[in-house]
């Protein structure tokens, strides 16, 4: 365990998969009734987030009595939106915070971490893809110090509508890797 302001962090395990379903369906209904169109209760399973603890990282943000406040999706390669690229970045996808659970601050921590986790595999930039219909989110994503290196127009999801993303980078070469 990893413990970064009062969070404790944790890579994923199988048993995981129900609980990281429950924290998309609970991100899923806020986004919609903010009006954000973007994730969709139901549209991850417990398979998915197997499937991703094999191929990649996934890690759950708690406190200390266990309660998850947050967790994220760390893969290695992200062909579908970024191409074939040289092994230089980590790819942040799901990032996502119980509004009941999370303490002030919990996603920022748990971008870092995902910084600080991508960085200790000596890869110098962490990179994800932002709906580009949100700018509330975007403005979040650059006032972390990520900036906009591209834009996918058409990039096509599990149900087969096609949406747009606006690909953003960090360099991490200058953070402090602990």
């Amino acid at each position: 365990m990893i413990i970064d302001d009062g969070i404790l962090f944790r890579p994923a395990v199988e048993k995981d998969a129900g609980t990281l379903v429950r924290l998309y369906d609970e991100a899923a209904r806020w986004m919609q009734k903010h009006g954000i169109e973007q994730w969709k209760p139901g549209d991850k399973d417990a398979a998915h987030f197997r499937s991703k603890m094999h191929d990649g990282e996934v890690w759950l943000a708690g406190d200390a009595d266990g309660r998850v406040c947050g967790a994220y999706e760390l893969w290695w390669s992200d062909e579908e939106a970024w191409g074939i690229q040289p092994p230089v970045a980590g790819y942040v996808h799901r990032l996502m915070v119980s509004r009941e659970s999370a303490p002030a601050g919990a996603g920022r921590r748990l971008l870092e971490h995902a910084e600080r986790r991508t960085a200790r595999t000596g890869r110098e930039r962490a990179r994800l893809d932002c709906v580009s219909t949100n700018p509330r989110l975007l403005a979040y994503y650059v006032d972390a110090g990520y900036r906009v290196v591209g834009e996918l127009p058409d990039k096509r999801g599990e149900d087969g509508r096609t949406y747009g993303v606006i690909l953003l980078e960090k360099r991490l070469d200058r953070l402090t890797v602990v």
